[in-house]
C-alpha cells in the first residue's frame, strides 16, 4: 500500500530529477561539443534554442506519474515533434525514461550503488508494450542512417520485451548497450571524467555555466567519445569514420585531462567547424553525455 509520504517522497524525488534533466539538456547545448549543436556553433540544420525547446517539452511526459517506460517515451516524442517538427532528442529520452522511473520507484535512491540497482529493476520489470510504445516512438522520430535490423525491426511489431529487444541492438548501438548492461558505461563516465565534488545545479537554471562545468562537460564528452565508436557517426556514414574521430577526440581528452583550457583553444572550435563542415555529427555521444550529468546529479558526487 503505497502511504501519503511515500507518494509525497516520489514527487519531491520526481520534481528535482526533472529539474536536473532540463539542466542537463541545457548544459548539453551552452557548452561546446565539436559536431553537436551548441549556442556557439549551430549546426546539422539545427540550433540550440530547438534543443531546449525539446528538453521542455518532454519533460512532463518523461516524468509522468506512474507511467511505463514505453509510455514515457512515446508521449515525450510526440511532445518533442510538436514543438521541434524534427528528432532533437530520441537518444535522450530512450536513455532518459529508465531512469526517471527508477528514481519515481526508488526515491531514496541517492547513491551510485543504490541509482544502479533501482535501474537495474527497472530495466528487468520492462515488457512487451514498453518495446511496442518504444518501437513506435522510435519509428517515427526517424533518426538519421536508422536502416533495417535482421529481427526486431522497429518498423515491425517486436515480439520480445524492451530489454531484449535492445540486446539484440547493442552490438552496434550504444544507446541499446545501456539498456543490455545497466547503464554501467555511464556510472563509469561520470565517476572519471567529471570526479567529485560535480554540480550539475552550480548555476541556476538558464544562466551560463562557468569555466568549470563547461570544462568538466567537455571532459566527459571526450572520455565518451574516446572510447566507443559513435553510433550516429557509424551509421550516417562509416565505422573507419567514427574511429577517425574518436581518435581526434582521445588527443583532445588528455588536453583536457591536464589542463581546463581546450575550449579557449581555437583548434578546438575549428575542429569542431569541420566536423559540421562534413556532415558528421557524434550524436550519440551527445546523448550519453546528457544522460551521464543526469545519473551523476541524481547521485550527488561521485
Amino acid at each position: 500500500m503505497t502511504t501519503d509520504s511515500t507518494l509525497a517522497r516520489q514527487r519531491r524525488a520526481t520534481d528535482r530529477a526533472r529539474a536536473c534533466f532540463l539542466r542537463a539538456c541545457e548544459l548539453d547545448v551552452a557548452v561546446r561539443k565539436p559536431g553537436n549543436v551548441s549556442r556557439a556553433s549551430p549546426g546539422h540544420g539545427m540550433h540550440a534554442e530547438m534543443f531546449i525547446a525539446s528538453a521542455q517539452a518532454a519533460g512532463a511526459a518523461l516524468f509522468q506519474p506512474g507511467a511505463r517506460v514505453g509510455e514515457r517515451i512515446e508521449a515525450a516524442v510526440a511532445a518533442t515533434w510538436a514543438v521541434a517538427g524534427c528528432n532533437t532528442n530520441l537518444g535522450i529520452l530512450l536513455l532518459c525514461a529508465p531512469l526517471a522511473a527508477a528514481v519515481e520507484q526508488h526515491p531514496e535512491a541517492t547513491t551510485a550503488e543504490a541509482l544502479k540497482l533501482a535501474i537495474g529493476e527497472v530495466l528487468t520489470d520492462l515488457d512487451l508494450g514498453d518495446a511496442q510504445a518504444a518501437f513506435r516512438a522510435i519509428a517515427r522520430a526517424q533518426p538519421g542512417g536508422l536502416g533495417t535490423a535482421p529481427s526486431q525491426d522497429v518498423r515491425d511489431p517486436p515480439s520480445v520485451d524492451l530489454r531484449a529487444a535492445m540486446a539484440l541492438a547493442a552490438p552496434r548501438d550504444s544507446i541499446a548497450r545501456q539498456y543490455r548492461d545497466g547503464f554501467a558505461e555511464l556510472f563509469d563516465a561520470g565517476a572519471v571524467a567529471l570526479g567529485t565534488g560535480f554540480s550539475l545545479m552550480s548555476a541556476p537554471a538558464g544562466g551560463s555555466p562557468d569555466a568549470g562545468t563547461v570544462a568538466a562537460v567537455q571532459r566527459l564528452y571526450l572520455w565518451l567519445l574516446s572510447r566507443f565508436a559513435d553510433s550516429h557517426i557509424v551509421r550516417n556514414h562509416c565505422d573507419a569514420v567514427a574511429h577517425i574521430v574518436m581518435s581526434a577526440a582521445q588527443a583532445w581528452q588528455l588536453r583536457a585531462c591536464r589542463d581546463d583550457e581546450v575550449d579557449a583553444d581555437p583548434d578546438f572550435a575549428a575542429w569542431d567547424a569541420s566536423l559540421k563542415a562534413s556532415r558528421i555529427n557524434p550524436g550519440t555521444t551527445a546523448d550519453l553525455t546528457v544522460a551521464a550529468l543526469l545519473i551523476a546529479s541524481l547521485c550527488g558526487p561521485l
